[in-house]
């Protein structure tokens, strides 16, 4: 019998409209997402369920993103459906320590708006992000040192997604010229990302200093389940390094591929991606053709889980 693990997605899948379904059909999720309100003094259904501008804006998404994974969490658990280990894909991270136990929602809640604002707050002008498809992580990781080297700037490994598919990120000028060098060298396609800062990079380090501060105070229960983190792709078995390994994500590569390798190597054959769309599908596809994926967006997408038992 193979084993199961619970994994969240990132920013950059929100849309609008995400959980209400869930909101209308669940008591359990209407508390979970006004939890959110309450502590992060945003009007967290508005922002998820009507057409806004906020809902691609860091600052918002992350705590948009949270409420509806947490949301769907609460009915899954409810439904008596569990895991045996856990992990999210950049701010999915907090959705997994949700899922562990690790963390309460209202301190989830409290500090994922704190870490949107200081996302947003520390982009530096002209930071940037590319997806780089169809060429060898080492490849990557050269061309990105080479590039730093020779421009002075930053340019570094944001996401090691899947095999083919990774994200650098850091200042434009350097992001730019990486991504001709890695068209030169046999890179099928160099696709600027849309968004207004580079994530997972040293530029970030000032949101990385505050976000540990904002920790600080926060108490951390024991794991009830094991959980891989983005920054070493391990399983953490010393919940005091936890808040380190949060701060340190904001600005470290988040390795899901090695994350997911960990995880097969281990016996995992079944995921189930909660909250909004089915990025981790596309790229476990790209991974693990025999992996099994249950994605749980809808409420109606709860029926998936009865094969599970």
């Amino acid at each position: 019998m193979g084993k199961t693990a619970f994994i969240f997605p990132g920013q950059g899948s929100q849309y609008a409209g995400m959980g209400k379904d869930f909101y209308d059909n669940s008591d359990t999720a209407k508390s979970v997402f006004e939890l959110a309100s309450k502590c992060s003094g945003v009007d967290v259904p508005g922002l998820c369920f009507e057409e806004n501008e906020n809902l691609n804006i860091t600052e918002y998404t992350q705590i948009a993103m949270l409420a509806d994974e947490a949301a769907i969490l609460r009915v899954i658990e409810e439904a008596g459906y569990s895991c045996d280990a856990t992990a999210g894909l950049s701010l999915g991270e907090y959705g997994a320590l949700l899922c562990a136990g690790i963390l309460k929602y209202e301190d989830a809640f409290a500090v994922i708006r704190k870490r949107g604002i200081y996302m947003q707050e520390a982009y530096p002008e002209g930071g940037g992000m590319s997806a780089v498809i169809g060429a060898e992580n080492s490849l990557i990781e050269k061309i990105c040192e080479d590039t730093a080297s020779e421009t002075g700037k930053t340019v570094s490994i944001a996401n090691y997604n899947c095999p083919g598919q990774i994200v650098i990120t850091g200042d434009i000028d350097a992001v730019t010229k990486a991504g001709e060098s890695l068209k030169a060298a046999g890179a099928k396609k160099v696709v600027p990302l849309k968004v207004s800062g580079p994530f997972h990079s040293a530029l970030l380090k000032s949101a990385s200093e505050k976000l540990a501060d904002a920790l600080k105070d926060i108490s951390l229960s024991p794991a009830a389940i094991p959980y891989i983190t983005n920054v070493t792709a391990d399983y953490v078995n010393d919940v005091s390094l936890t808040k380190g390994l949060l701060s340190e994500q904001v600005c470290s590569s988040v390795r899901w591929q090695q994350s997911m390798e960990r995880f097969f190597a281990d016996g995992f054959d079944t995921f189930v991606e909660i909250g909004p769309g089915k990025t981790l599908a596309g790229f476990m596809k790209r991974m693990n053709k025999e992996a099994r994926v249950i994605n749980v967006d809808k409420y109606e997408d709860l029926e998936k889980l009865k094969e599970l038992k």
